[in-house]
Formats: C-alpha cells, sequence, structure tokens
C-alpha cells in the first residue's frame, strides 16, 4: 500500500467493482432494518470518470489522502479521504471512497485501507471518520465490524447528496482504533 500521485487517480477506474446484492439497509426511527432487494452492480456508470474524475482531482488538490493497494502493477483497492472538515463541528474527515477490486475481496485488502484511512483522518486532526455509506448489506457490514455506528448527526451536505446511503462515524482515538 502507498499513497498515490495525482496522475495516479484516475487508475480508479480500473478496479472491477461489480457485485450482486441480496440485501440492503434503511434507517427507520434512528436503526438500521436489513431488507430483501436483489440487484447486481456490473461496474462503473458509463460517466462515472467523466463526471468523478474532477471531483476527485479536487480532494486530490486541497490534500485529501489517497491510497492504493497493487498486486503488481494493477491497482486493486483504493481508498480517499477527504480533508475538507464535515460534520456540525466541523471535527469529522470523510472516507470518500473504499473500493476493491472484485477477485481481490475477502483478502483484508479492504481492512487495511480502512485503518489507514484511520490513520488518515488522525493525520488531519479528526475527531471522528465520517462514512457515507452505500446501503448494501456487505458495504454497512464491513464498515459496523469496523466500529463505525450510525451519525447521530448525518451532515446536511454530504446526507443531501446521498440521502439513501447509511451515514456512520467511526469515532478515533490516538494510537489505535476506537471500539
Amino acid at each position: 500500500m502507498r499513497r498515490l500521485r495525482r496522475d495516479e487517480v484516475t487508475l480508479l477506474w480500473t478496479i472491477d467493482r461489480s457485485e450482486v446484492h441480496h440485501h440492503t439497509y434503511v434507517v427507520r426511527n434512528r436503526q438500521l432494518v436489513r431488507t430483501p432487494n436483489y440487484f447486481e452492480v456490473p461496474g462503473w456508470r458509463a460517466d462515472a470518470a467523466e463526471k468523478e474524475t474532477p471531483v476527485l482531482l479536487t480532494c486530490f488538490d486541497r490534500g485529501g489522502a489517497f491510497l492504493g493497494v497493487f498486486d503488481a502493477e494493477e491497482l486493486i483497492g483504493m481508498a480517499v479521504v477527504d480533508s475538507r472538515p464535515v460534520g456540525r463541528a466541523g471535527d469529522q474527515v470523510q472516507l470518500a471512497n473504499l473500493y476493491v477490486s472484485r477477485a481481490f475481496r475477502g483478502r483484508g485488502v479492504g481492512m487495511r485501507l480502512f485503518e489507514a484511512a484511520l490513520d488518515c483522518a488522525r493525520e488531519f486532526g479528526a475527531s471522528a471518520l465520517y462514512v457515507s455509506s452505500a446501503p448494501t448489506e456487505n458495504t454497512v457490514d464491513f464498515y459496523l465490524h469496523r466500529g463505525c455506528n450510525l451519525a447521530p448527526e448525518p451532515d446536511p451536505r454530504l446526507f443531501a447528496a446521498e440521502p439513501d446511503d447509511i451515514h456512520l462515524l467511526c469515532p478515533l482515538v490516538s494510537g489505535g482504533r476506537s471500539s
């Protein structure tokens, strides 16, 4: 794992994000509710690179941390921690992206990226890592098993951008993960 250079940001689009889902979560009465919901994600939307690359480069230019895991020369996992403060007190930073290529899931790549993202959030002086998670069961469960909890007050800007996401916080403590 290493920090990516600006010219490597677009390697994100080489990650195989395909996945089959059977359940999603919704928030009802401040509780997570697992619901049946079968669908397949075949990969990136056709316009993803065109629309999202400028957003990623802006994040990079303002000091965001871009972490990559490689298998030889192939990017197999990537995490992005935005340096821009979020949350009511402005003391949190957002995990903007975390993806692991399909063939490498279940091997600890995501866990390593998440732990490194927590370290980056600490470096930014944040009290918590804010995660606006896709509502899919595997994704939400991944974050819950790493110490994230429902955000008591979702960031208004991030919630408006992704109202169907599950908004989570992972509190930080110096020198290790909070439990």
